[in-house]
């Protein structure tokens, strides 16, 4: 089963619920693997930070997608629990762990998983709401926990801890993971690589259970759902929760790839920017994340490299938001599907090549 030009030939259960169904998709996998491992790091080592930042866009977008794209909920204030997720890292480091600890370098992968269920439980606080409330209302909720997130219990309180003010620093060498000392920016890639992939496998395998089907079906008709005998509350908090858990090591992982945080990073704004990235690359599907993300990587990189060219790099901020407002404008009238649809139809038109159908 090495070519399905025109139809699925599959056997049996498991060969029809594999991930990667023939050699030739195998083989793809490999080529993005190598091109992540090897490809990059080697040859476009002065672009590592545009990849980075790829890394980083994808990850808050996942759980974006996760929560409007498959469970139909609504959200403007993902880039709280970004914040949350972040700030706990950075408070957790410095807390006085065991020296054994310390030694073998197990503090960072516990304050990430810790990260990750912090921001997962505060997401579900505010996901409560969406058991009596949805469409603009829950968008106001949402909102709301932004505000009361970043700009009240952040901005007033958290980041005061220590005397630091505004910006949390944090020793490079605390982040370790086992033996391997996380400080250059190839380090930084590398476990952005990794935490992406295990996100990415985790939320493709969630879709293909029984909560996954629950959440789409929420989507799809949230009444029907419940009529078929779906708790949609339940189901609801479970997807707030894992779009809360990616979003806090997201968070956390963004803090450790810039030793420093700043209120800054996580305003209104870029909550904006998650959700424009998968209206961007395509809302309901995993590739949306990855063509959204490189979208706005792209797009940044261009403007930065025009602006330099005419001296205006004073205002880059501007021409940023100028060019995502024009960007989103164009493709919800001209492409509202996103770049994963335009994917989908190029593989096919491959895949099923000559035949018309």
């Amino acid at each position: 089963m090495t070519w399905m030009p025109c139809g699925v030939y599959h056997e049996n259960y498991s060969q029809d619920h594999t991930f990667w169904h023939t050699n030739f998709v195998k083989g793809k996998m490999a080529m993005l693997a190598l091109f992540a491992f090897l490809f990059v790091p080697f040859v476009l080592p002065d672009y590592m930070s545009e990849f980075i930042l790829f890394i980083y866009w994808a990850m808050g977008a996942l759980g974006v997608q996760l929560l409007i794209g498959f469970c139909g909920q609504l959200t403007l204030g993902h880039a709280a629990f970004l914040a949350v997720g972040a700030y706990s890292s950075f408070l957790l480091m410095t807390l006085p762990w065991p020296v054994a600890m310390l030694s073998l370098g197990l503090v960072f992968p516990v304050v990430l998983l810790i990260s990750g269920l912090i921001a997962g439980i505060w997401c579900v606080l505010f996901g409560l709401p969406s058991a009596r409330v949805k469409g603009f209302y829950l968008i106001l909720t949402s909102m709301a926990a932004q505000f009361i997130t970043v700009d009240f219990f952040i901005a007033k309180y958290i980041s005061q801890i220590g005397g630091r003010q505004q910006d949390l620093t944090l020793s490079s060498d605390l982040v370790k993971l086992g033996p391997w000392t996380i400080r250059s920016k190839f380090d930084i890639y590398c476990l952005g690589v990794i935490l992406l992939a295990l996100m990415t496998f985790g939320v493709a395998n969630l879709m293909r259970s029984k909560t996954g089907r629950a959440w789409v079906a929420i989507r799809d008709n949230d009444i029907a759902a419940e009529a078929m005998g779906i708790n949609i509350i339940t189901y609801k908090l479970r997807a707030f929760f894992v779009s809360g858990f990616i979003g806090g090591i997201t968070g956390a992982f963004w803090g450790a790839s810039r030793n420093i945080i700043s209120v800054e990073d996580f305003l209104f704004s870029k909550s904006l920017w998650l959700v424009g990235i998968i209206l961007i690359g395509g809302v309901g599907t995993l590739h949306g994340v990855f063509f959204g993300s490189m979208f706005m990587v792209i797009l940044i990189w261009g403007l930065q490299e025009i602006v330099g060219v005419i001296g205006g790099t004073g205002n880059i901020i501007y021409f940023k938001e100028i060019a995502f407002g024009l960007a989103i404008c164009g493709f919800l009238l001209f492409e509202p599907n996103g770049l994963a649809y335009r994917w989908w139809q190029m593989k096919n038109y491959f895949n099923l090549w000559p035949f018309s159908y």
